[in-house]
């Protein structure tokens, strides 16, 4: 019992973490690809620290290159992608968005594994699509273009948020001999490699306009990169499926009550149900995926 608490402890710290990412990234007041750089940058830094103070946790660090850059190449792509999608539609919209990876991991499940099709996962289905019509469906026509661009950012977020975890999951195979925290430290290392080119090709500088910036983005990197995901990582292994969905539910629940609270995020009523519901599915299939082995 104390184990489990233990873990179920960790992982709702860990969830609460990562609620603030889209915070900080929207308090950053930096363009997208800069605040996605520094989050690396700030969280390669840590993790460096990390590794430095424990060495056993950098064992095999010199191996394990190019898996760590396929996973780095869709690591930087879901991170460009959700950071222009906060930026768009906010930070409790676009992280509910993000977190419609579990459909996609789940649907990959079913058509490529030959995962069993569950009568779960055709619900949570049913209630994700009738909660995203709630949500944008009903005024689409009304939208900005800049609106309807960040829910479009935010639905690829999710595909490149899956392809990521897939990628971490194929190189993490039994006998290897680089540890995770290895593995994240390469990963940030050479994504953030990555964002400093797109920061320079698309012609940002690395200016951080004043001190409150600065912290958002040290915030980003140490808190959300970082702790969180290691809280997490650390915590799920002791805890039963159900249990893992319902506190990772956090992290959406959290960002929309962040918006609402920080940056005065208003959805009428249709919109509060459809996002219920959109959570409710969410959770669902977090059920379906981590219930599943591997």
């Amino acid at each position: 019992m104390r184990s489990i608490r233990h873990s179920a402890w960790l992982v709702t710290a860990g969830a609460v973490m990562i609620s603030f990412a889209a915070v900080f990234v929207r308090l950053a007041d930096v363009a997208a690809t800069t605040s996605a750089f520094y989050r690396l940058a700030f969280g390669t830094l840590t993790l460096a620290l990390i590794v430095l103070i424990r060495p056993r946790l950098g064992e095999g660090l010199r191996h394990g290159w190019i898996g760590s850059t396929i996973v780095a190449l869709f690591f930087t792509a879901d991170l460009w992608l959700w950071h222009r999608s906060i930026l768009f539609i906010g930070p409790g919209l676009s992280t509910l968005l993000a977190n419609f990876q579990v459909f996609v991991l789940a649907a990959i499940g079913v058509l490529w594994l030959r995962e069993a099709f569950s009568l779960r996962f055709g619900g949570a289905i049913v209630l994700a699509m009738l909660g995203l019509w709630l949500l944008f469906g009903r005024e689409w026509a009304s939208l900005s273009g800049d609106y309807r661009l960040g829910i479009a950012f935010g639905l690829a977020t999710a595909l490149a948020y899956s392809g990521y975890l897939l990628s971490l999951r194929g190189v993490q195979m039994p006998g290897t001999r680089l540890r995770p925290e290895g593995r994240l430290l390469q990963v940030s290392l050479l994504s953030a490699l990555m964002m400093a080119g797109l920061n320079l090709f698309e012609g940002h500088g690395f200016a951080i306009p004043d001190r409150g910036s600065l912290a958002a983005l040290v915030a980003l990197g140490v808190i959300c990169q970082v702790l969180g995901w290691l809280a997490i990582s650390r915590g799920m292994p002791g805890l039963p499926a159900s249990l893992i969905g319902l506190l990772l539910l956090l992290q959406p629940v959290l960002s929309m009550t962040w918006d609402v609270a920080l940056f005065n995020l208003a959805l009428s009523l249709p919109q509060t149900v459809g996002a219920v519901l959109a959570l409710v599915a969410i959770y669902l299939g977090l059920r379906v995926r981590s219930a599943r082995p591997g």
